[in-house]
């Protein structure tokens, strides 16, 4: 356990004003890396009285003396299923499928990690669209055989990307990927017009437009409007020549459906971050379909400074009783 104690005199007045509000506000810190945030918080609001730990029955017991609550959601989760409730619980990820199963209580505000993900999402999405531009993999395999690969790589400019799913995060890898000259599309919950993408379409519009795309790039929560997006029929419209990116959501995607497009060709490629299932068991044939890559839930992990920082800006809102960023709505389950 740690409880951050520090003299007020070097504080200006603003800040002084606000860390005497949250003084007698108790903060339960519930992260595998718990020590890192302790030590970074204690750093950005000297005068939080921060509660951490790495036992799970000392945990339970802070839980009950906690208002606010700061960590992932898998570890929160068993404190809500103990019968602890805070006033309000900050995610530290951007997912919060834990949090919303049945029979935990919603009488608390919850708020995801929001604006903290886009850029290292884009960088994700970027690595494997410049590595199938290049041929990185085929490289690899002309360079284990001793064969000399001299074949031209192909550029980005004037390839059409369709991000499906154009939130927060769509909309930052969209921003990431204009300099390359691509022609961007969305899928967004409604249709408008919303720069830098040509359409913005909604979900009954993906059979349309996967057709023209060199790209489809899913990054999708897990709604209840979000399971089996990807089927077979869906696959089978798409451009041959397309490569899929699931960095949203597993359930999105029926597995069996997918390797078999990859098979039949309907597509050149699949780049899977997200399974239904992780980690993956031995046996699933994601592991041996022809032109599929895992990644292993890699695609954007979360900054601590940066998820510090959303907090803190975050509790001075709740202080305030305004209102939070990436409040989540349990109706929707975002």
């Amino acid at each position: 356990m740690a409880v951050a104690e520090r003299s007020e005199a070097n504080l200006g007045d603003g800040c002084w004003q606000w860390f005497r509000k949250v003084r007698n506000m108790r903060i339960l810190i519930a992260e595998k890396d718990y020590p890192l945030y302790t030590q970074l918080l204690q750093r950005i609001a000297p005068d939080l009285e921060v509660h951490s730990s790495g036992d799970s029955e000392q945990l339970s017991r802070l839980a009950g003396e906690c208002q606010v609550w700061l960590g992932q959601p898998d570890l929160l989760a068993t404190l809500l299923r103990q019968g602890h409730t805070p006033d309000w619980l900050q995610s530290t990820w951007a997912g919060i499928t834990p949090l919303l199963a049945d029979g935990l209580p919603r009488s608390y505000r919850l708020t995801r990690a929001v604006g903290i993900f886009g850029q290292v999402m884009a960088e994700y999405v970027l690595t494997y669209m410049l590595g199938h531009e290049r041929e990185v993999m085929a490289r690899l395999v002309s360079q284990v055989e001793r064969k000399w690969d001299n074949r031209m790589g192909q550029s980005l400019v004037g390839r059409k990307v369709l991000i499906v799913g154009a939130g927060d995060i769509g909309q930052t890898v969209a921003q990431f990927l204009l300099p390359f000259g691509v022609e961007l599309y969305a899928i967004a919950t409604t249709a408008r017009e919303l720069a830098p993408f040509k359409e913005v379409g909604v979900l009954s519009d993906l059979p349309r437009m996967v057709g023209e795309m060199d790209y489809v790039i899913n990054l999708l929560p897990n709604t209840a409007d979000t399971h089996d997006v990807y089927d077979a029929q869906l696959f089978a419209q798409f451009n041959p020549n397309a490569v899929f990116i699931n960095a949203g959501r597993g359930v999105a995607v029926v597995d069996a459906d997918l390797v078999e497009a990859l098979r039949v060709g309907h597509l050149a490629g699949a780049v899977i971050d997200v399974c239904r299932q992780e980690p993956l068991p031995a046996k699933h044939p994601f592991w041996t379909a022809w032109g599929l890559l895992l990644t292993g839930h890699s695609s954007a992990p979360t900054s601590p400074p940066m998820m510090v920082q959303l907090f803190v800006d975050n509790l001075r809102a709740f202080q305030a009783g305004e209102a939070l960023r990436g409040e989540v709505d349990f109706e929707r389950g975002y």
